[in-house]
């Protein structure tokens, strides 16, 4: 729970949040965090990129090493609710959470952490070793996102709720689909083994309430919520097809690259990975046991026809460098590739990539922000994914309390005023997965999973859990 949390006019939270790094995770972070209304102050010994980011954010700025005490004084770690360690360099961010606990007290800690060797000994994160509340690896996040759209190669996002026992999926509505052209009320007869709910559906860009005359058109992007093992189901009736992936094509050999190929030679895909540094490539075939390692340019049209890629399902790029990762998954698409899979950084080439044929834009701080924010969000909220390059936003909250105390708890869902543009996907009680009908009652400690079409409907999804008057 967040200590010294005052709210504004309109109940928003206040958190007041230092970001220790100003980076590819830092910026995009305090950019979300500030433009939610908090109060943000970030560290970075880059000057110039602090100034970038003070001209276009309400933020403060404090120049220095972020693991230094007196910068950290002046950055106010002794007044802040949290402190996120996120520079690109993991011993700094270890130094830094030592003096936030041991100096200033800060009441929650969370850190970025990108090398495996500190990563496979959790014992060495306690009180009495690195005080840490929470670890946060952006490249295993993102490639267990990646993994999640290898294993449903047809979507466009999906997401984990309730430890993997619930997902969402976005996926576009093919012309074939069984599903286009029916109403969502049909969804019954026509799926009558699968019980799943849409959650939301856009069309042309604008989001549709989803409701049980609408009707899924050829193009939409329908975000649909089931249990695990009906995931596949829905998305057959969606794209008319089923759609496995044994081969794949990986660009890049470095942390997210090596840790997915490993991943994938368990499920016995067949892998080939490309990457430009002769040193890393050996390094890489060395921990592989099945797949094929390559040294070169995975932009190398040359190579890759000799690797006979357009053979293959599915192309993964995932360099540092987001310039090479589109151009080679451009290239491979025009290969004959079906579907490519792209990491990008900068947030302004998410959008761009969407229109270059390029099926999936993966963006490392989008994949890593949800991990924060249930953090930061009030009351008891379990997990929280940023959706639509962080427009829309999908929650699982815990519901407390009892018909007495709740808004919620003893109610069925089609007596529950939800504000406007959120739907109720999912609940999840013990190892039970009830997709949301009208008729189902919340239940106390039920795990809710919901989708916001517009993510400034939080205060209100916040205070409709709310218990009593004590529960925030």
């Amino acid at each position: 729970m967040l200590a010294s949390l005052s709210a504004t006019a309109v109940g928003v939270a206040i958190v007041k949040i230092a970001i220790l790094g100003a980076g590819q995770v830092g910026a995009p972070v305090a950019e979300q965090l500030a433009l939610e209304g908090h109060d943000i102050t970030v560290v970075d010994r880059d000057e110039e990129r602090l100034g970038q980011l003070g001209e276009r954010l309400d933020i403060q700025t404090v120049g220095g090493h972020a693991s230094y005490p007196d910068v950290l004084e002046r950055a106010g770690l002794g007044a802040a609710d949290m402190v996120l360690a996120v520079t690109g360099v993991d011993e700094v961010n270890m130094v830094a959470w030592h003096m936030a606990e041991t100096l200033f007290h800060t009441p929650t800690k969370l850190a970025r952490l990108r090398a495996p060797q500190y990563l496979t000994h959790p014992e060495l994160f306690n009180r009495e070793a690195i005080p840490v509340d929470y670890i946060i690896s952006p490249e295993q996040v993102v490639t267990e996102s990646i993994h999640r759209l290898i294993q449903h190669p047809g979507a466009l996002q999906v997401v984990d709720f309730a430890e993997g026992r619930v997902r969402l999926v976005g996926v576009r509505a093919d012309r074939d689909g069984p599903l286009v052209g029916h109403q969502l009320q049909e969804l019954g007869h026509q799926m009558p083994k699968v019980d799943t709910r849409v959650a939301a559906i856009y069309r042309r860009g604008e989001a549709i309430i989803p409701e049980g005359p609408t009707v899924i058109e050829e193009g939409d992007e329908v975000f649909f919520i089931a249990a695990r093992e009906h995931i596949g189901g829905v998305l057959t009736s969606l794209r008319g097809k089923e759609e496995t992936v044994r081969g794949i094509v990986i660009v890049g050999g470095g942390k997210i690259g090596s840790s997915l190929a490993q991943a994938l030679e368990r499920s016995a895909v067949q892998v080939k990975l490309i990457d430009n540094n002769a040193e890393r490539a050996a390094q890489v075939a060395g921990d592989l046991k099945h797949a094929l390692v390559l040294h070169g340019n995975g932009a190398d049209e040359e190579l890759l026809r000799e690797e006979n890629i357009g053979a293959m399902d599915m192309f993964v790029a995932v360099t540092n460098d987001d310039e090479a990762n589109i151009l080679s998954s451009m290239l491979a698409k025009q290969m004959g590739l079906q579907r490519a899979v792209t990491l990008i950084n900068r947030g302004a080439y998410v959008d761009l990539v969407q229109q270059t044929g390029i099926d999936v834009a993966v963006s490392p701080h989008q994949a890593t922000i949800g991990r924060i924010l249930a953090h930061v969000r009030r009351g008891d909220v379990a997990m929280v994914h940023s959706l639509r390059r962080g427009a829309a936003e999908a929650i699982e909250v815990l519901a407390h309390g009892d018909a007495a105390t709740s808004k919620v708890i003893g109610r069925r869902l089609d007596e529950i005023g939800l504000p406007r543009g959120v739907t109720i996907g999912a609940i999840v009680r013990g190892e039970q997965v009830l997709v949301a009908h009208r008729h189902v009652v919340i239940e106390p400690e039920d795990h809710v999973v919901l989708f916001l079409v517009d993510k400034r409907r939080i205060p209100q999804v916040e205070k409709l859990f709310q218990v009593g008057l004590e529960f925030f």
